[in-house]
């Protein structure tokens, strides 16, 4: 086959699909190695049988449901190309928000040691420890395989990041000048309505309970034990959950509780210290 003939192909798989001219074009040229302008001006080139088998069955996977960053194996984050497979969440940019906050903070109060719960790829840390090097930055994460990804992106992006496996604080030592978390923090009843592409990410990286706040209960009362004194806790929160997250630090005896939001207008982050 040639590379028309590849797409033509991918076209009709995908003809129901939003956007399914790019998304082909986009697939057979990460697998040729080549720019979108080659595929568009080389139609008539010939692909190898492997090549074309590989776009098929990506192609397939996609139509199933399989994000396009997990067939290939990447997504991009604080403008770092990280690694991505089934283990772990797929970074969004919205997240991005919460590392320029963090980074914004540690510069301003000259913070060294840095905790991330629930790490997933490694994205917040990875990113924190590539653009603050003066940070001492442990991760952790229940998951042993999300941590070889997330341990996989910090040998590939060459920073120095401690993984360790824990359920939370359970297996975390020391006290801590900041703590970030992007928890699960999907209700567990709307899991099922999510888009088909979401459902296939790691279902231990979206639960966040009946109502969404379990984690955030959990982390805000025990990072107490964990922060030093004005030290600060971080989250990434749902855009409807603004208010629950910052009655729980409250509760919990937080103070300086502020939010920002995402690029699309929504609550995304909420920040606190606490002084205990």
């Amino acid at each position: 086959m040639n590379i028309k003939e590849c797409l033509e192909w991918g076209y009709d798989k995908l003809k129901n699909i939003d956007n399914y001219r790019n998304i082909c074009i986009n697939m057979l040229a990460e697998i040729l190695t080549k720019d979108n302008v080659y595929i568009r001006v080389h139609y008539l080139d010939n692909v190898d049988e492997r090549s074309v088998e590989r776009f098929k069955n990506n192609i397939q996977n996609f139509f199933e449901g399989m994000p396009i960053q997990y067939i290939n194996n990447k997504a991009y984050f604080m403008g770092l190309e990280i690694y991505v497979d089934e283990n772990v969440l797929i970074p969004r940019c919205d997240t991005e928000i919460l590392v320029e906050e963090i980074i914004k903070i540690v510069k301003k109060d000259s913070l060294i040691k840095i905790l991330d719960l629930c790490t997933g790829s490694g994205a917040i840390a990875i990113s924190l420890k590539k653009y603050l090097n003066n940070i001492e930055i442990i991760a952790s994460d229940i998951s042993d395989k999300a941590l070889m990804v997330a341990k996989k992106n910090a040998s590939k992006i060459g920073v120095d990041v401690k993984f360790i496996e824990s359920d939370l604080f359970n297996n975390i030592n020391g006290k801590f000048d900041l703590i970030v978390s992007n928890p699960p923090y999907i209700k567990k009843s709307v899991i099922p309505s999510l888009d088909k592409q979401v459902r296939n990410e790691p279902i231990l990286a979206l639960d966040g309970g009946k109502d969404g706040l379990d984690f955030y209960r959990k982390i805000s009362y025990d990072a107490k034990r964990f922060l030093n004194n004005n030290g600060y806790l971080c989250f990434e929160i749902g855009y409807d959950q603004r208010k629950e997250v910052e009655d729980i630090l409250l509760q919990n005896g937080y103070i300086n509780i502020y939010s920002k939001k995402d690029y699309g207008g929504n609550d995304r982050i909420v920040i606190c210290k606490y002084g205990g």
